[in-house]
């Protein structure tokens, strides 16, 4: 039993990389599924335009399914139209383009995955490069090559061109080779990239390691009993609501938060962890008691006053 608890404690605490895995097979998967159902190089003037779209369509509906599967995107955008300071509060417009970035930056992972296992694969560069209008890159395909090698060239990715054998596979060697090394500097690049970004935010602050594990931690658990409360009060609400109805009594006074209160704690407001502040919530719930307090010592002092 406890060799089951100890993979299940490691498994869940490689939930990030898991997930990553999880996405880069998909990618591979729905790669190969597309190119066996969908893609039909059409061996014409075509080539260039249709293979780009397969290449790069696909990436840009990742990119929005990205965006529009991020809770915090519907988190930094809900009200924005109808008060557009809830964007750029007064004092804090830098820290919007700070989230914008972060969401944007996760919803890139999809699109580059994407990018990189087809480009790995040669297949849709092969059928648009083969297809390209740039003169000057076909005449250094068709180097050495046969006088119909222009002509013949977008037929190559489809074996039906009157090129001799050993001139096609040069050629599609050609551009299988440069489609892989793209791909691999794609790779390359992202992984640079975000190591670069994780390293610069680490260098850059000004709070512990283990501070910032506890912070993570906390920010999880307030999600979970997050919805949890959600969860508890809503079935309690709807309860007491479907009682009164159904009893035809006058319900029950029943406490929820103020229509502000729910503003502020949906709001990404800027907190330091160094002064123990770990989220939105956290900060509401302090300023709230800080008031509390200020206003007992103030009534307090008024009932000292009084002669």
């Amino acid at each position: 039993m406890g060799i089951f608890q100890r993979v299940f404690k490691f498994l869940s605490s490689q939930k990030k990389a898991i997930a990553y895995s999880l996405m880069g097979l998909l990618t591979v998967g729905s790669e190969y599924l597309f190119f066996l159902s969908a893609f039909k190089c059409p061996c014409g003037n075509k080539n260039y335009s249709y293979g780009m779209v397969y290449l790069f369509v696909p990436a840009l509906v990742l990119l929005f399914v990205g965006f529009a599967l991020n809770s915090s995107t519907w988190k930094l955008i809900t009200g924005c139209c109808v008060n557009p300071r809830k964007l750029f509060s007064k004092g804090k417009n830098c820290h919007f383009f700070y989230i914008f970035g972060k969401i944007t930056l996760k919803a890139f992972v999809a699109p580059l995955m994407w990018l990189s296992v087809a480009l790995l694969n040669g297949t849709f560069y092969e059928c648009a490069m083969s297809g390209s209008k740039n003169l000057k890159y076909l005449e250094m395909l068709c180097y050495n090559k046969s006088n119909i090698c222009l002509e013949e060239l977008p037929k190559v990715v489809c074996g039906q061109t009157a090129l001799s054998s050993w001139e096609t596979e040069e050629i599609i060697l050609t551009l299988q080779a440069e489609s892989q090394v793209i791909g691999w500097c794609v790779v390359v690049t992202g992984a640079f990239l975000s190591l670069l970004i994780t390293c610069y935010g680490h260098c850059q602050s000004n709070t512990s390691h283990l501070q910032k594990r506890f912070w993570k931690i906390y920010a999880k658990k307030e999600k979970e009993q997050f919805e949890k409360y959600f969860e508890e009060y809503a079935t309690n609400l709807s309860e007491r609501n479907l009682k009164s109805f159904f009893e035809n009594k006058k319900p029950k006074p029943f406490p929820m938060p103020s229509f502000q209160s729910w503003e502020d704690a949906s709001a990404f407001d800027s907190f330091n962890i160094n002064q123990h502040i770990f989220s939105t919530l956290h900060k509401l719930v302090e300023d709230s008691m800080k008031e509390n307090d200020s206003s007992e010592t103030q009534g307090t002092v008024r009932l000292n006053e009084v002669p």
